[in-house]
Order: C-alpha cells, then structure tokens, then sequence
C-alpha cells in the first residue's frame, strides 16, 4: 500500500526475519521523527514468563512515548489497553495527537461487522476461513 514501516524496541521483542515482511528494524527510536504515525503496541506481562527485557522501568525510559518524544503533527495510536506509563506516558495518552480513543472505537465495529459476516455465512469470508 506504498507505507513504510520500520519496527523499533527491543531486539529479544523483535522477530528475527521480521525484514522478511518489508519493513526494517531498529533497537533505537531515533527515527521516530520520521514517522506520520506512531503505533505503539502494549507490553504484555501476562505473557512474559521469560526475561525480554531487563525491567520495565528500563523499558520505559528508552521505548516510552511521551508527549515530548513526538514531532507536532504526528499521529499516536494504540489498540489499548495501555500501561499507563509503560509504553506510554500521560501526556501522551492524553494528548490531541492519540487516536487511541477513536482506534478502540473502530476496533469493536470491525470485529463486530467480521463475527456479522461469518455468523450468517458471507462467501468472501467463507472463502477465506
């Protein structure tokens, strides 16, 4: 769809052939400025019986996004829920700049119009499932 992803964090959350999917990968958030839209995605805890990072203190003081840490005009978005300042600070969250809100919204149409469309047993996605 001509975007351009480049995929930031830590290299133990990162797949390793994630270039294979036409984006690139960096450990660092340097080119975040770069960036039309930032989407962050949730630590997952309850997932994390393994150490991939070193602790989420750490975590946030290098990955977080904070309000500072986008350029003005640069969309945030974020499927939710969050941790609160983990990936995310406050100012963030809170800023005109997140969609997060609007995002969750459009995220429970979608699901709702797909599980519509399989219940009464739609072709196009018949053919796929």
């Amino acid at each position: 769809m001509g975007a351009s992803v480049t995929v930031c964090g830590p290299p133990t959350l990162i797949p390793r052939e994630i270039e294979a999917l036409g984006c690139e990968a960096t450990a660092t958030l340097d080119r975040r400025h770069e960036a039309d839209v930032v989407y962050v995605l949730r630590m997952q805890r309850e997932r994390m019986h393994e150490s991939y990072v070193p602790s989420l203190r750490e975590y946030a003081q290098r990955y977080q996004i904070t309000a500072s840490r986008l350029r003005p005009g640069q969309l945030l978005m974020h499927p939710g829920p969050v941790n609160r300042g983990i990936e995310l600070s406050a100012d963030a969250i809170d800023s005109p700049q997140a969609l997060i809100g609007d995002q969750v919204k459009a995220g429970v149409a979608v699901r709702m119009a797909v599980l519509y469309e399989l219940l009464v047993g739609s072709p196009v996605l018949a053919a796929v499932a």
